[in-house]
């Protein structure tokens, strides 16, 4: 057993590549192992802009022996009509190196092929490595992947070396016109030097030596250090887990330096002042204990304090500049009151099909008022209000130069400009959740305007047919989805996404069938979200499948069934009680019934069931609640036993599958019964 050691070094890979880049690297080398059954232990990943790499702990000399069934031409092809071999046959054996008498016919599917069993010897590690680690370094591809010179190799960046090491010796193998060896390279600047690995065992030392911290979580940890040592009393890092990531990806040798901005720029908002800082030059901002903003902020330097203080002059500078320009925009947005932003979205494309985002405001609008009569009548004022105003700073300077606040500097102009406080937080608020994990909005006319927006992207995209498919969600519907379902059920809202769906479609005004059509799409869409989360929540599949049949998708409602139908489920009765209701439903699979009448009831059973159907209905009205379908277990079984269901009189019949009808409302009025597993 010997380390295995990879390292693909190249220009600068931007930040946002490399773990993917990593994870992709590490998956097909263990699939590469495991193919070609070569035993190995434990796996570390380094990674730095300039090189990816992936070290294994014990992997075998030589691959285990194996037998494989190789599969060759069709039998049609490989023997001819008096069963004589054909040149495809002894072709096929021959590059097996066995006689064409060891082979075999096997029946498949698509007909009868030729097959062989063929025990192979295990080969040395090197020699496959040699082979396939060529083509897996040129497998590797990302969206952004690039050529460059005259080569066909794509890669993330060009590659500049590649070092390969079993145990001390290198597994020897071109890359285009770049030859496997055991050399890696220090830090550009502070080390531009080759360093020779003698073994996988010392890399992550070796390269130290020479100013490069190859291991990400040794980087992240020296980087939370340095901030940590730099902050003080009255200093306190904003913290941010994202640009932590950013920055570990962005440097080898990192060293954090303290600088500071001019005073007159923290009369901008605070999430601005934090964005400029992150997003364009990927600074960390820095509070005061109170999370005040200070005229400080740390940049995560790539070289040593020898030229640190260089690095810091450098970046006060460039954000000197950015700051202006944040500050110009800011001051320019307020000339205007910010309702006259209103007026702008008309001319600004929502979708091409969907028109401007003015129409896509008035739709918010439209639904809000609904969506408050139905919860807040109280407040329909100031909702109409906000969703008036909560898409206009979008045309704004500041918006245009950083997306990423959009919302907030809504919430800021609309309180500069005297709107009410409630309305500038809806503003803010109507986007959230942005995120799995955010936080949703904490006042009503920010849940109302958030649903309000939320459903009329889902409605609007598929009137469109751009309907999410697998992995590809461009639209973000279903983390929207999730969002409405999530601000639901915290405010235990009486709205049914029914509701919702029909109101919105109506809006949009689609054809009378293809609305339907499109109804019945999105509520699957949105129980399909539903299922996901319930099953996070540790609720069994055939209780979440049973609760969601129901016809009315009320969150409330549906999270009250499952629980009711689960505690249901661990009493001992249960199962017995599951038992009747099947023979219930399995008998009215395909019938419709009318209503019971009682004159036609002649039987003691059927008699005894119509008497505890109406009890049962009134008792599920009270605190007994669901437990009182307990008492249909019994009569439901002498039904069936003592009566003949599907009578020759069609009258009887048919009363008598009205009755079973009647019981089976009742087990609907939780869930779908026949869906739940014994």
């Amino acid at each position: 057993m010997k380390p295995l050691l990879i390292e693909i070094g190249s220009e600068e890979i931007p930040a946002r590549f490399i773990s993917r880049g990593l994870a992709l690297l590490r998956g097909d080398l263990v699939q590469l192992l495991e193919k070609s059954s070569i035993t190995y232990g434990s796996i570390s990943e380094f990674a730095t802009p300039r090189r990816l790499a992936i070290r294994i702990e014990h992997v075998a000399e030589i691959q285990d022996d194996r037998t494989i069934e190789a599969l060759g031409p069709p039998k049609k092809a490989a023997y001819d009509a008096e069963g004589n071999p054909t040149k495809a046959a002894l072709g096929f054996a021959r590059s097996l190196n066995i006689g064409v008498e060891d082979l075999t016919i096997k029946k498949m599917d698509r007909g009868e092929y030729v097959s062989a069993t063929v025990k192979e010897k295990g080969k040395p590690t090197a020699d496959v490595l040699s082979d396939s680690l060529p083509k897996l370094i040129a497998s590797l591809q990302l969206p952004k992947s690039m050529r460059w010179g005259d080569s066909a190799l794509k890669y993330f960046r060009p590659i500049q070396w590649v070092l390969a090491l079993l145990g001390s010796e290198v597994i020897p193998f071109a890359l285009d016109s770049i030859t496997s060896g055991n050399i890696s390279y220090g830090h550009r600047f502070l080390s531009p030097v080759a360093v020779t690995i003698d073994s996988p065992s010392s890399y992550v030392s070796s390269l130290k030596q020479h100013h490069v911290y190859a291991d990400p979580d040794e980087r992240k940890h020296l980087i939370s250090e340095g901030l940590r040592a730099i902050e003080s009393s009255d200093h306190r890092v904003h913290e941010d887990a994202e640009l932590l990531d950013t920055v570990t990806n962005l440097v080898e040798y990192p060293t954090a330096v303290l600088g500071s901005f001019d005073t007159k720029f923290l009369t901008l908002p605070k999430e601005l002042l934090i964005t400029v800082m992150k997003t364009h030059q990927k600074y960390f901002s820095v509070e005061d204990r109170e999370g005040n903003m200070k005229s400080s902020f740390i940049v995560i330097s790539n070289m040593n304090d020898e030229v640190n203080d260089t690095v810091k002059r450098g970046a006060e500078r460039v954000l000197r500049a950015r700051l202006e320009d944040a500050r110009f925009y800011y001051a320019e947005d307020q000339e205007n009151a910010f309702q006259d932003y209103v007026e702008k979205l008309k001319t600004v494309t929502f979708q091409e099909k969907l028109g401007s985002l003015y129409e896509k405001t008035e739709r918010v609008c439209f639904l809000s008022s609904v969506i408050a009569e139905m919860i807040n009548p109280d407040l329909q004022e100031k909702i109409q209000r906000a969703s008036l105003l909560c898409k206009a700073d979008l045309v704004t300077g500041v918006v245009r130069e950083f997306p990423e606040l959009q919302g907030y500097m809504g919430m800021i102009y609309a309180g500069n400009s005297g709107e009410d406080g409630d309305i500038a937080s809806a503003i803010f608020e109507h986007y959230l959740p942005r995120f799995a994990g955010d936080s949703l909005p904490a006042g009503e006319i920010g849940a109302i305007v958030s649903l309000s927006d939320k459903m009329d992207n889902i409605a609007s995209f598929f009137c469109l047919g751009m309907i999410p498919s697998g992995s590809e969600d461009p639209f973000a519907l279903r983390r929207q989805a999730a969002g409405i379902i999530h601000i639901l059920q915290r405010n235990a809202y009486p709205v049914s996404l029914n509701a919702l769906t029909e109101r919105s479609l109506k809006r949009l005004d689609p054809s009378e069938d293809n609305r339907a059509k499109l109804t019945d799409m999105i509520l699957q869409f949105f129980a399909q979200r539903l299922e996901g989360m319930l099953l996070s929540q540790g609720y069994s599949y055939d209780v979440i499948n049973a609760a969601l049949s129901v016809t009315i998708l009320n969150i409330t409602d549906i999270q009250q069934r499952i629980q009711a139908l689960s505690a249901l489920k661990k009493e001992p009765g249960f199962p017995a009680l599951l038992t009747a209701a099947k023979r219930v439903y399995n008998i009215l699979a395909k019938v419709q019934p009318g209503d019971v009448k009682e004159n036609l009831l002649s039987e003691p059973s059927e008699i005894e069931l119509f008497g505890t159907v109406g009890k049962v209905r009134a008792e599920m009205m009270t605190a007994a609640g669901f437990d009182s379908l307990f008492t249909l277990e019994r009569p439901v079984n002498a039904f069936f036993d003592s009566v003949l269901v599907m009578d020759k009189n069609p009258h009887i019949k048919e009363n008598r599958l009205a009755l079973l009808f009647s019981v089976k409302k009742l087990f609907d009025s939780l869930a779908d019964f026949s869906k739940i597993i014994e």
